[in-house]
């Protein structure tokens, strides 16, 4: 039988592999995204959908500013503003301590260039939240961050790329990858695919592809925790996170409370089974309630754990392979990989069919974790 043919084949339908998709549809390629399951099953689906470059890596501030201002025009990308609301994140302060520690930071983000990071004292800090705890002493706040809904932006990503003509294949796992003239042959459950380029946007599985490719890395997975309560009326804007505790908080547009921060749970990467950790969300809730007194009482209705890559430095996996001509990476973003949808798609589109990107992607490179 003979193989299908495209220009190029995407592994994995989260919001990395259908932001790049649409990149590369948009350049003119002809694209295929293979997705095991379905489209923004794992951690696209699982996200708290912050939008955060507030306490970033110094390595990612920089594409997290250029991504930022891709979320303020999302519509222009997408054709929806994706539930994406500017209403800022602020990194709370518990104690003198934490406050030179966050003053540490907004020096360090200064000398680099940097003034988006903002520090604030309690008096700011209780006018843009008002319901924080009276122990609170300040905070650093990035003004212009803020959340999105992560099943409206799966939802507008993948209308717009199956717009643009890509092909999405789901419930279909790419088994093998093998060099051909020209490119490769993806060998799937479902058949075999001839294309020039291979995009490995796979998760908690860009390590797997990576040993396909005979590319092995260091590299691991996490299961981050999201847990959302009954709906309230309004009563926050800003995401709230914490200097000294694990913790993100805010509230989304229905008026659930969503919670997370990293929070971890249990994962089996064979089977894609997670497991919520009921211990570790009660430290959740009791961290949530040291920052906001007023929730003591209200319910939980849910709570689940996604599952990411990490290696781990926690930094991505951006870029060309270095052993494998026509593989290209984004994988491994380690629970902070939603804000950088809008921009790491359109740099490996840029690599596929310019051979170069005009962003910095040089702490990204899988070689850092070659075996």
């Amino acid at each position: 039988m003979m193989a299908s043919q495209a220009t190029t084949a995407v592994i994995g339908g989260g919001l990395h592999g259908l932001a790049c998709a649409l990149a590369l549809a948009v350049r003119g390629q002809d694209v295929v995204v293979f997705e095991r399951s379905w489209v923004g099953r794992r951690a696209s689906g699982a996200t708290a959908a912050g939008v955060r470059t507030l306490g970033r890596d110094p390595a990612e501030i920089a594409l997290s500013l250029v991504a930022l201002e891709r979320w303020h025009r999302i519509a222009d990308l997408v054709g929806d503003d994706c539930g994406f609301h500017g209403s800022g994140q602020i990194k709370v302060a518990e104690n003198p301590a934490e406050m030179e520690s966050l003053a540490e930071r907004a020096r360090l983000t200064r000398d680099m260039g940097f003034d988006h990071e903002e520090l604030i004292d309690a008096a700011e800090l209780r006018r843009l939240v008002p319901m924080i705890s009276p122990h609170c002493v300040g905070g650093l706040v990035a003004r212009r961050d803020g959340a999105a809904d992560p099943h409206r932006t799966i939802a507008a990503f993948r209308r717009t790329a199956e717009g643009c003509g890509v092909t999405i294949r789901e419930g279909i796992a790419v088994t093998a990858l093998e060099p051909d003239a020209g490119g490769w042959r993806v060998v799937t459950d479902a058949g075999t695919w001839q294309v020039r380029h291979v995009v490995n946007a796979a998760g908690a599985w860009g390590g797997h592809v990576c040993r396909m490719i005979g590319e092995p890395i260091r590299f691991g997975y996490k299961a981050s925790m999201v847990f959302v309560t009954e709906r309230l009326t309004p009563m926050i804007r800003p995401v709230v996170s914490a200097a000294g505790r694990t913790l993100s908080f805010k509230q989304s547009s229905q008026g659930t409370l969503v919670i997370g921060g990293g929070l971890q749970g249990s994962a089996d990467l064979k089977t894609g089974v997670t497991q919520v950790d009921f211990h570790a969300l009660a430290k959740g809730a009791q961290s949530a309630r040291a920052l906001f007194p007023a929730i003591g009482t209200v319910q939980v209705v849910r709570a689940w754990a996604g599952l990411e890559g990490a290696p781990a430095d926690l930094l991505p996996v951006i870029g060309p392979s270095v052993r494998a001509p026509g593989i290209f990476h984004m994988f491994g973003f380690s629970g902070h990989g939603f804000e950088l949808v809008p921009v790491v798609g359109e740099i490996v589109a840029d690599w596929i069919t310019r051979g170069r990107s005009s962003h910095d992607i040089g702490a990204f490179d899988v070689a850092r974790l070659s075996l």
